[in-house]
């Protein structure tokens, strides 16, 4: 190196040292858990089953499991929270801002294998004018989910098994 070179640079690195704060400053740490979900949470009264509940609410309960019904697993990918929902054929199911419906739920042989499929339709309520649109109206299976896939930016669902069909 050149004499020379060695001066500019010490110049230049204390130049750079006089610029710099003494501190370090960082972000605060999120605790997960006090982070709400983007959707309201369910009552899951009504599908729970304790010994103190009335027998009123026990019949009703056994009553919508003899139906016939899909099982779906519901995330909401901002908070990471997943929620069980048995959805009655032909009914509809709210979850956040999406409305289900399931057509047809059955159980297919394909490949020596027994496998669940379902015929779901799903809206997005997010905003006021996509009432009449779906944007998922098809069939789901439960071992792949990735064949026919549900695609919405905050939530994913996916088939667990068709009961009482």
């Amino acid at each position: 190196m050149k004499p020379g070179s060695k001066i500019i640079f010490l110049i230049f690195f204390f130049n750079l040292s006089a610029f710099a704060e003494d501190k370090i400053s960082s972000t605060p740490l999120l605790n997960l858990n006090k982070i709400k979900p983007s959707f309201e949470d369910t009552n899951l009264e009504s599908e729970s089953f304790t010994a103190n509940k009335n027998l009123k609410k026990k019949k009703t309960f056994n009553i919508s499991i003899k139906n016939p019904h899909a099982v779906l697993i519901g995330l909401d990918k901002i908070t990471a929270k997943s929620s069980k929902l048995v959805v009655n054929l032909n009914e509809l199911k709210k979850f956040g801002p999406l409305e289900i419906k399931i057509l047809k739920c059955g159980k297919m042989k394909l490949n020596n294998k027994i496998d669940d499929v379902a015929y779901m339709q799903v809206k997005d309520f997010t905003k006021g004018d996509n009432d009449k649109v779906f944007i998922y109206n098809g069939w789901t299976f439960a071992s792949d989910p990735n064949v026919t896939p549900f695609d919405h930016a905050i939530y994913d669902l996916q088939l667990l098994s068709c009961n009482n069909v």
